[in-house]
């Protein structure tokens, strides 16, 4: 599966990746929503796990520009913060119209797994 990781913690984003290539997984980064969007125009990954709260672009617009490339793009959000009321309802939205998955940092490779698992 060719999968896009964007998160602005750099650090966090190269662990993801090499979990994901040793479980067989083509894997590129992004920095933050605008660098996604353009990587995601680039490598058309399969999935895109995404970090909610990041400079330039939050993780929503990130996928609201990507879907209108691809409708059914599989989702899994991230975010270590606190979400706002506003923040939440998109989150839950997300879920239920998209069946997008979330991941609340700090997380181990098992729960990363179980999400790339139950899509």
């Amino acid at each position: 599966m060719k999968v896009l990781i964007v998160d602005d913690n750099e650090a966090l984003a190269f662990v993801l990746q090499k979990i994901l290539e040793d479980e067989d997984h083509e894997t590129r980064t992004a920095r933050d929503g605008e660098d996604g969007y353009l990587a995601y125009l680039h490598f058309r990954p399969d999935l895109v796990i995404t970090d909610i709260q990041m400079p330039r672009k939050d993780g929503f617009q990130l996928m609201k520009d990507i879907r209108i490339h691809n409708p059914k793009i599989e989702t899994i959000y991230m975010t270590g913060g606190g979400l706002s009321r506003f923040r939440r309802s998109t989150l839950e939205n997300e879920k239920t119209r998209y069946q997008a998955s979330f991941l609340k940092k700090p997380f181990s490779k098992v729960e990363l797994m179980s999400c790339l698992l139950g899509r």
